[in-house]
C-alpha cells in the first residue's frame, strides 16, 4: 500500500542521525510520505550534526499518522520520555491497532505509554533503558531488531537500516 502517511519523531538535540536517515530513506523509496516531529518547532541538531527542520510538533494538529517512529539518541530520555503528548500518541495508535516503531534510546517511551506489556522488546543497551522496558511489562531482548505483532524495536544505529526495512515490511501488511 504505497503511499501512506509516518510520523518519525525525534528529540530536538541530540536525535541519532542515522536512526532518522535509514527509516526515513527506505520508507521515502517504498513511496510513503514521512514527516518529522518534536516536542518543539524549528530545528532540530542530532548527535552527529545533522539540521533537520521539525515539520510539526507531536501535540500539534494533523491527523493520526499510519505508522509513527521514535528515534533515539542521548536527546531521548531528556525530551521525549516524559513527553506526555508523544505517550498520549503511542497509547491511541496502539489502541487503533497502527504499527510503532522505537529505536535506540526511544523503545522506553512505548514503555512509559503502557503499549509493551507482554511484548518481546530491544533498547540500546543502558541499564536505565532495560529497566523501565521490563517495567513497562516488557521481555527484553538482546538483539537488533525485534519484532512483535505490530510493534519494531531496534538496539541502536547499526541496526537502523534493517530497522527501517522492518518498518516498510510492517506498514505495508
Amino acid at each position: 500500500m504505497p503511499g501512506r502517511s509516518a510520523l518519525l519523531v525525534i528529540a530536538p538535540e541530540r536525535f541519532r542521525d542515522e536512526e532518522l536517515a535509514e527509516p526515513r530513506r527506505a520508507l521515502e523509496a517504498a513511496g510513503h510520505h514521512v514527516t518529522v516531529a518534536s516536542t518543539r518547532p524549528g530545528r532540530a541538531r542530532g548527535m552527529l550534526g545533522a539540521e533537520v527542520a521539525i515539520e510539526r510538533t507531536i501535540s500539534g494538529p494533523g491527523p493520526d499518522p499510519d505508522l509513527l517512529v521514535i528515534v533515539g539518541g542521548s536527546g531521548s530520555p531528556d525530551h521525549l520520555w516524559d513527553s506526555e503528548p508523544l505517550r498520549n500518541l503511542v497509547a491511541r495508535m496502539h489502541a487503533a491497532g497502527k504499527p510503532l516503531g522505537a529505536i535506540c534510546l526511544s523503545p522506553p517511551v512505548l514503555a512509559r505509554a503502557g503499549v509493551l506489556n507482554g511484548v518481546r522488546a530491544t533498547t540500546w543497551p543502558e541499564p536505565r533503558a532495560i529497566l523501565e522496558l521490563k517495567r513497562g511489562g516488557a521481555t527484553y531482548v538482546e538483539q537488533p531488531v525485534v519484532r512483535d505483532g505490530g510493534i519494531v524495536t531496534a538496539d541502536g544505529p547499526n541496526a537502523a537500516a534493517e530497522f527501517g526495512g522492518v518498518l516498510v515490511t510492517l506498514l505495508e501488511q
